[in-house]
């Protein structure tokens, strides 16, 4: 049913959960390929560079981040690929999955950015509206 599954990750306990339902999803049609995305913004980019100077060193923590959902995929022995898109969360998950053609999205309801949630209008709600295919939120 879904070939092509978009997992938009950042590593909070709603991610996680989203992964299990993106596993769910991947094995109902059995030949899935699952598409994990981090999105770094411009913030948590500069705050990443001031912390630290090692460019691998940060690389490093962002892998660390996504490795309870990345763990999860390799268990269930799923076809799955991570990508790392640069820009604010929201637009970004939205082009590249409109670029890419997926057939359904999945992320959290919420992230590890709380003001982003509380001033700007959530991640999720901004795919939700922009997404040209089924999206899936997940609580």
């Amino acid at each position: 049913m879904f070939k092509r599954i978009l997992l938009a990750s950042d590593g909070s306990d709603h991610s996680v959960r989203a992964a299990k339902k993106a596993v769910e999803l991947a094995k109902l049609s059995g030949d899935s390929e699952i598409t994990v995305v981090y999105v770094v913004d411009g913030q948590t980019s500069k705050e990443d560079v001031l912390h630290n100077a090692d460019r691998t060193v940060v690389e490093e923590k962002r892998k660390i981040r996504l490795q309870p959902v990345t763990n999860m995929l390799e268990e269930e022995s799923l076809n799955f690929k991570y990508e790392k898109l640069l820009g604010e969360p929201g637009p970004a998950i939205v082009d590249y999955a409109n670029k890419n053609h997926f057939d359904v999205v999945v992320l959290g309801s919420r992230g590890l950015n709380g003001l982003q949630e509380m001033v700007l209008g959530s991640v999720s709600h901004k795919v939700a509206k922009r997404v040209k295919a089924p999206v899936l939120i997940v609580k």
